[in-house]
């Protein structure tokens, strides 16, 4: 053992690698410590200032679940940007489940949207599943506010997968995009311009969300898709797999 999962394994809560193991399925159960995150997230603030996570970073692969996600929270806090690509660029194969990548969210890319966004063209492309979900995530965080433009919409639609944590995250972007940028789009979903269970996954998360008034949550619902069935795409076996996973 390293000193540093040594000190990891200080902070371990063990009910907690358990409840978290439950919820990110397919990841051997013992490759969790069991650190939670907001004390993994202090641990990195301090760790990013010693010179041995430097070495770290370049330490790959992990062996544990909870040192993945202290590799993400680094790279997040890397202030030069070319820096932080090449770091998430290198990181990324290793990336094998929805937890590790969605906790990565470098601070530098809100300053280099231009360049990003080249970027996240090619990551969304990726057949690596956390690749392309790490993509859609970046440009749902960055470019929907004051920065959006219709076009990029077409990115996430353009996505077409039969893995369920893709499609869940093209469905939480679109959701997320009908409640910041609505007449652009909603027609999207109108012209059903998404696979049916993404289509369908959209409009549930959208109808949860408080930012979506009372009136377009009425309407969306006339909008699902009914499949039949014998219509069931495969993300939805893959879903229904991932969801048998969870609460075994």
């Amino acid at each position: 053992m390293t000193s540093l999962q040594e000190r990891l394994f200080a902070m371990q809560d063990k009910q907690y690698a358990a409840f978290q193991a439950k919820l990110t399925p397919g990841v051997p159960v013992e490759s969790f410590i069991g650190i939670r995150v907001p004390v993994l997230r202090k641990f990195a603030k301090e760790f990013t200032k010693k010179a041995e996570c430097k070495e770290f970073l370049h330490q790959l692969p992990h062996e544990y679940y909870d040192e993945n996600m202290l590799h993400g929270l680094l790279i997040s806090e890397v202030k030069d940007y070319e820096e932080c690509i090449r770091l998430t660029e290198k990181f990324l194969p290793f990336v094998d489940n929805w937890a590790v990548c969605d906790i990565m969210s470098p601070k530098v890319f809100a300053k280099h949207k231009k360049e990003l966004l080249a970027k996240i063209k090619t990551w969304s492309k990726s057949s690596h599943v956390y690749t392309c979900r790490f993509g859609i995530k970046t440009l749902m965080s960055h470019y929907l506010d004051k920065d959006f433009k219709a076009e990029y919409l077409e990115i996430s639609a353009s996505v077409r997968s039969e893995e369920y944590y893709v499609n869940m995250m093209v469905a939480w972007f679109f959701a997320t995009a009908l409640a910041k940028q609505w007449d652009a789009t909603i027609p999207y979903i109108e012209q059903n311009r998404l696979a049916p269970w993404t289509h369908n996954k959209t409009i549930q998360k959208a109808i949860e969300s408080y930012r979506i008034t009372p009136e377009q949550k009425e309407y969306l619902r006339t909008l699902k898709i009914l499949v039949k069935p014998n219509e069931r795409s495969q993300v939805y076996l893959n879903s229904a797999m991932a969801r048998k996973r969870v609460t075994k």
